[in-house]
C-alpha cells in the first residue's frame, strides 16, 4: 500500500523490522520449550532466548544470495549466536512452522488496530445520530422520495453494520489465532506434539488440531472475508455521504478545511473526496477475497501458490481498512449537516412523501383499500403535475372529507409524521450491541 493510504501504526506491524522480531520470538519458544524436554542443549536455548532479531538489511543481503528468506532469517540469527548455539535453531521445524505462527501473530496485531479503528467509527457514528435522532429528513428508495426519516436514524443503520463487522473480526481472529509447530507433512516426526502446545500457551494462541505441512487456508480466507464486509461496510457509508453533498441535495458536507482547494480548475468546488478515496480503497479490499478463497485449496500437503499472494493482499488489506476507518470517522466527526436544507428536501415534493399515511387512514375509516390506494396516488399525481402542495389537494377532496377530519389529515402530513417510533428503535438496535 502507498504512504498515502497507509497509517504509521499498521505499518508498522508489516515492517521487516516486526516480521523478523515476531520470527525470533517464534524459534525462540521452540528452542525453549524444546530444551525443557530434551531435545536441545539448555546453552542453546538460553542463547537463542537472549538473541535479537536481525538487522533486515543482512536478512536481505543473505536473501539476495541464498534466494530463501527463511534461511536468510536463520543465518543471520545464527550469525548473531553463534556455530554452537546456531545449530540447534529451527531444529525439526520446516518453514510453515515458523511463517504461519508469526503470521498469526501479526494478524492479530493488526486486528487490534482494526478493532481499535472500528470502535473509533463506531463512537462517531453513535455521537453524530443522537445528536440528530429526531432531525427530519427524505428517505429514499430507488433514489426517490418515499417517506420521512431521521437522520439520525440513518447514521444509526451505519452504526448497527459496523457492530456486525465488528463482531465478524472478532471471530475472525480468533480463528485465525493458531500455532502450528508440526513439522514437515505435519506429521510431528521431529518435534512431539507437547512442543507446539507449550509454544502456542508462551504466545498467547491456541494449536493447530491437524496441519498438513501448514495451517490451513480457510482461516486466513475467513480473516479476508470479514475484511472485505467491513470495506462493504465504509463503502456503503461512504456512498451514502457522497450522494448527499451532491448540489442538488446538499444535505451534508464533508469538513473542508482551512485553505483547503477543491478544485485546479474551479474555486467553487468542495468535492466529497475523502468519502470517495474510501469508496476507491473499498473496491482493492473487495478483490483481495477471491485470491483468498482460492489460497483454500492448495497441492496435497503443500505448496507455496498462497505465499505471493498473502505477501501481497494481507499488509495491504489491513492497511487499506485500517485507513479508511479513521478517514471516515474523521468524516464522520467532522460532518457539516444542513438541517434547514433536508427540511427543504422534505418538502419539496409536496408532501406526498405521507401518502401511505393518509391511505391507510382511510382504509381504518372504513374505505376499501384498492379505492384508497388509486384515491391518494390521483391526488399525489396531481400535486406533482400542478405543482400543488399534496395537503392542499386532500383538504379540497369532498371523498376524503367524508372519512377524515381537518385536523386528522395535518396530523397525517406534519412534518414530524412517521417518526413516533424513533426512540424505540433507537432503544432496541443500541440494546441489541450492548456490550459487544
Amino acid at each position: 500500500m502507498i504512504e498515502r493510504y497507509s497509517r504509521a501504526e499498521m505499518v508498522a506491524v508489516w515492517s521487516a523490522a516486526n516480521r523478523f522480531a515476531t520470527w525470533l520470538a517464534v524459534e525462540r519458544e521452540v528452542a525453549v520449550a524444546s530444551a525443557r524436554h530434551g531435545i536441545v542443549p539448555p546453552a542453546a536455548a538460553e542463547a537463542l532466548r537472549h538473541a535479537v532479531a536481525p538487522d533486515p538489511e543482512r536478512v536481505a543481503a543473505l536473501d539476495a544470495e541464498l534466494r530463501h528468506d527463511v534461511i536468510a532469517f536463520l543465518t543471520a540469527v545464527s550469525e548473531q549466536v553463534g556455530e554452537d548455539a546456531g545449530k540447534w535453531l529451527h531444529f525439526g521445524m520446516t518453514s510453515s512452522d515458523l511463517l504461519d505462527t508469526a503470521l498469526a501473530l501479526q494478524l492479530r496485531q493488526a486486528g487490534d488496530l482494526l478493532l481499535s479503528g472500528t470502535d473509533t467509527l463506531l463512537e462517531a457514528l453513535r455521537t453524530r445520530a443522537e445528536e440528530h435522532r429526531h432531525t427530519p429528513c427524505v428517505g429514499r428508495s430507488h433514489g426517490m422520495h418515499a417517506e420521512t426519516s431521521s437522520f439520525g436514524l440513518k447514521l444509526l443503520g451505519h452504526w448497527a453494520e459496523f457492530s456486525r463487522c465488528r463482531a465478524r473480526l472478532l471471530v475472525a481472529l480468533e480463528e485465525i489465532s493458531v500455532c502450528a509447530v508440526s513439522g514437515a507433512v505435519g506429521t510431528f516426526a521431529h518435534l512431539p506434539p507437547i512442543v507446539e502446545q507449550e509454544v502456542a500457551a508462551a504466545l498467547g494462541l491456541r494449536v493447530e488440531p491437524i496441519s498438513t505441512q501448514i495451517i490451513p487456508r480457510d482461516r486466513h480466507a475467513a480473516f479476508v472475508l470479514s475484511l472485505g464486509l467491513l470495506a462493504g461496510a465504509l463503502e456503503r457509508l461512504a456512498v451514502e455521504l457522497r450522494h448527499l453533498q451532491r448540489s442538488e441535495v446538499g444535505e451534508v458536507y464533508e469538513p473542508f478545511a482551512a485553505g483547503q482547494k477543491g478544485s485546479s480548475a474551479m474555486p467553487h468546488k468542495k468535492n466529497p473526496i475523502l468519502s470517495e478515496n474510501v469508496t476507491g480503497l473499498a473496491r482493492l479490499v473487495r478483490g483481495g477475497v477471491v485470491p483468498a478463497l482460492e489460497n483454500i485449496a492448495l497441492w496435497h500437503e503443500r505448496d507455496i501458490s498462497h505465499s505471493s499472494v498473502e505477501r501481497v493482499i494481507l499488509p495491504d488489506l489491513s492497511l487499506a481498512c485500517d485507513f479508511a476507518l479513521h478517514r471516515m470517522a474523521g468524516v464522520v466527526r467532522g460532518l457539516v449537516v444542513d438541517t434547514e436544507r433536508m427540511a427543504e428536501n422534505l418538502a419539496a415534493s409536496g408532501g406526498v412523501v405521507h401518502s401511505q399515511a393518509v391511505m391507510l387512514a382511510l382504509v381504518r375509516a372504513g374505505l376499501e383499500k384498492d379505492s384508497a390506494y388509486r384515491l391518494v396516488q390521483g391526488l399525489a399525481r396531481q400535486a406533482g403535475e400542478e405543482n400543488t402542495r399534496f395537503a392542499e389537494l386532500l383538504a379540497k377532496d369532498s371523498t376524503l372529507g367524508k372519512h377524515l377530519s381537518k385536523q386528522e389529515l395535518e396530523k397525517l402530513v406534519s412534518p414530524s409524521a412517521g417518526l413516533e417510533q424513533v426512540d424505540e428503535i433507537f432503544a432496541r438496535t443500541l440494546a441489541a450491541f450492548a456490550g459487544s
